[in-house]
């Protein structure tokens, strides 16, 4: 396996850190923090850039919040100096761990997104009888760091970008709690292992992908699965032979324990494709494709939320006709052309007119 040196001087040039500085930015260039570095950009990226050179750089403290659909999870924001550096970092290594993905690898990759994953799952589930759908257990606190490392290092032999891949790593703040225990762990081993990654970073993103590499090879090499996919901690295996996917189900367990991951008990099912199987916000079905309930509840609550916002003059007309045109396109991709009429036709969005002044 080829391991990459000497990439240090790419992330940290300057035209790289100003490359991160605009992709941070994308989306957030009017929010306080954006704008005070911005003030000062090429100032804020000298100095980024001289700190990193002489190995000096910190990460600051997170934000964290929690937030609880569609599942309670524990957010955390970096500071807006940090995101860069996440995106400078990725710049140059994740076109190397790239080529190493599978194809049925989605989430996290540019143009490997929710809709591609959707149709791809759609055809696995239509062209075959059963399924083996999984869900792994807290998949970002249960990440462990030093098998994360040992994963990097398989690709990454360039000391001064480990240091910056460690110090990311490393600093990762306390994530929820998740207690497992594997064969040969003392009562203490789950305690004494650092693990977590912040769910909300570019880099804890990407580090998940490779998190679960070396198993979608094992899946698709050893297994020899011809349809599977993974959604970031969610993958399937579909097949007409009920017996393989039996037998794939106890091996993918034990192959998970060696990265120190579990599925989830409830979630983790095989039944026939027939009845229908979640994936994504959306419900596959042999002859059609339906939004879930619940995916289907928080979407009418945001967009009364869309509403408050415009009538109180919290959110531009431009800004709302286009998170209502992201959401109807989302709907399209459904059998969903009721729903969308029934959704629309209720919608009203009128600014509330200041009180004129009276005169006494």
């Amino acid at each position: 396996m080829k391991r990459y040196g000497n990439l240090w001087p790419q992330i940290i040039d300057f035209e790289n850190l100003l490359l991160a500085a605009r992709k941070a930015q994308r989306g957030k260039r009017f929010r306080g923090n954006v704008l005070a570095f911005n003030y000062n950009r090429e100032q804020e990226l000298l100095q980024l850039h001289q700190a990193l050179k002489a190995q000096t750089y910190q990460p600051g403290n997170y934000q964290t919040f929690q937030v609880y659909s569609p599942k309670p999870r524990l957010i955390s924001a970096a500071p807006y100096r940090d995101r860069v550096v996440h995106h400078a970092l990725c710049n140059i290594i994740l076109p190397i761990f790239e080529r190493s993905f599978i194809f049925d690898s989605y989430a996290n990759r540019l143009g490997f997104g929710t809709h591609r994953a959707l149709r791809r799952f759609t055809h696995f589930a239509r062209t075959s009888r059963y399924i083996l759908q999984c869900d792994i257990r807290k998949y970002f606190p249960s990440i462990d760091l030093a098998i994360l490392k040992t994963l990097i290092r398989r690709k990454i032999k360039c000391p001064d970008t480990l240091w910056l891949i460690d110090t990311i790593i490393d600093s990762s703040n306390p994530q929820e709690p998740s207690i497992e225990y594997f064969p040969g762990d003392t009562l203490l081993t789950p305690l004494e292992r650092r693990k977590g990654l912040p769910i909300g970073n570019l880099t804890s993103q990407f580090f998940a992908n490779i998190y679960l590499n070396s198993f979608d090879h094992f899946v698709k090499e050893e297994l020899k699965a011809s349809k599977y996919l993974r959604y970031v901690d969610d993958f399937a295996l579909f097949s007409d032979d009920l017996s393989y996917l039996t037998d794939a189900r106890p091996a993918i367990e034990q192959y998970l324990a060696t990265l120190r991951l579990k599925n989830h008990p409830i979630k983790s099912q095989l039944f026939e494709t027939r009845h229908g199987a979640n994936f994504v916000g959306f419900r596959v079905l042999p002859n059609r494709i339906r939004v879930r309930n619940d995916n289907l509840r928080r979407a009418r609550h945001r967009l009364k939320q869309y509403q408050k916002a415009y009538a109180h003059n919290r959110i531009s007309f431009l800004r709302l006709t286009q998170s209502i045109q992201s959401w109807a396109a989302h709907l399209k991709h459904a059998d969903s052309e009721h729903l969308r009429q029934d959704i629309f036709a209720q919608l009203v969005f009128v600014r509330h007119q200041p009180a004129a002044n009276s005169r006494h």
